[in-house]
């Protein structure tokens, strides 16, 4: 203490500040600290401040404590971040994170989480798009199903992967690509289109064994206008954001046995508007996100193909060239092609924005955009394939 008064009486004389807090080994910021107390405290503004924090878990009130605790009854896999957060929107204001920890621990309301070692992989198939703003990529997945007495849930699932806002958590009759599209038309109507749309490569929304993948739903998306996002095969973590989603699906909803739509309405709101996410700095996904700029006009009558010579896929997955057929896929019956002369003896073949492969007009083979021609040789993909 006599060193710090002997500092501030020379501090308040003295014009180099900095050297002579040089001399004192410590820094200009302390020195300040100094002499700021000693101007408003005097000599007991030099003695050593205690490092006790000036709230603490111990401090609370009985009725702080109380809401604390309700608040983590009622929605038990909040972290002390967010139970925080949600009791400050709720009382104005409240302790410190910390505090939040050591109450909902003495309550035996945590649980420590186990590390796990990270894996890094490379070589996805996708190409891994991360989403800078709202609707540039959205989510989608069937969350696995359960059973309740007689009746069985598996909910559709969509997210917008930028905020993080659940634009449907819907319990669908089946699982066939009409019901989806219905549900995703109503989802179009309300919040417009996406840039992209990222899936896993299962039923019915992608086929591994056609041409890109496509199924008859995800044929659609492209002919909307919307690119596709996938993983790999057997690969989930590749949707990784997705699946930690459905594990809170699983232990809110799937634990208590709730199974009706009205339940899994009311799970959605409070996830959208009052759960705060840390990846939004505390804010809720309503709070973040916004309707797309680009509207939904329904499902086009026909593709436009400018300077290209459009050619009908029919039922069977084959278009006519040269009085002769090439199948494609039956994912694109009733869809239009474009052809375009790339130079040399190949003609391009587009639907909509996505090249699927190339006409050999020496043998009249189509070669897919999706197979290396090594492979599609070895496969027989290279012969026309009359359907």
């Amino acid at each position: 203490m006599e060193q710090r008064v002997e500092f501030v009486l020379r501090a308040l004389r003295t014009e180099n500040f900095r050297a002579l807090c040089q001399e004192y080994g410590i820094s200009s910021k302390t020195g300040y600290k100094w002499q700021e107390r000693f101007l408003r405290l005097g000599l007991s503004g030099m003695e050593e401040e205690s490092r006790r924090p000036h709230s603490h878990a111990e401090q609370l009130g009985e009725r702080e404590l109380c809401a604390i605790i309700r608040l983590k009854m009622a929605h038990p896999r909040w972290g002390p971040r967010k139970i925080r957060e949600l009791y400050m929107r709720r009382h104005g204001e409240g302790a410190s994170e910390s505090s939040f920890k050591r109450v909902l621990e003495r309550a035996g309301l945590t649980e420590k989480r186990k590390r796990r070692r990270m894996v890094v992989e490379g070589g996805r198939l996708s190409s891994g798009r991360k989403a800078q703003a709202v609707n540039e990529v959205w989510t989608v997945d069937f969350k696995g199903w359960w059973k309740i007495k007689e009746a069985r849930c598996e909910p559709l699932s969509v997210r917008d992967e930028y905020s993080r806002y659940v634009l449907e958590l819907r319990k669908l009759e089946d699982g066939r690509s009409q019901t989806v599209q219905r549900s995703f038309e109503r989802l179009f109507e309300r919040h417009g289109l996406p840039g992209a749309i990222r899936s896993d490569n299962g039923s019915p929304f992608a086929s591994v064994q056609t041409l890109h993948g496509l199924s008859r739903l995800s044929a659609w998306w492209v002919a909307l206008g919307i690119d596709l996002e996938r993983g790999r095969a057997g690969c989930p973590q590749d949707n990784a954001a997705h699946e930690r989603f459905h594990r809170d699906v699983s232990i809110e909803l799937e634990g208590l046995g709730e199974e009706t739509q009205e339940g899994l309405d009311l799970w959605r709101q409070e996830f959208n508007y009052e759960r705060p996410h840390e990846a939004l700095q505390m804010r809720c996904p309503g709070e973040v996100y916004q309707n797309s700029t680009r509207p939904y006009q329904g499902t086009p009558q026909e593709l436009i193909y400018p300077g290209m010579a459009a050619r009908q896929v029919d039922k069977n997955g084959s278009m006519c060239w040269q009085d002769q057929k090439l199948f494609l896929s039956r994912s694109l019956a009733g869809w239009s092609v474009g052809l375009k002369n790339a130079g040399g003896q190949f003609i391009e073949v587009w639907f909509a924005r996505l090249l699927l492969g190339h006409i050999d007009q020496n043998n009249g083979s189509f070669l897919r955009a999706d197979i290396p021609p090594q492979a599609a040789s070895e496969q027989g993909f290279l012969a026309a394939d009359a359907a």
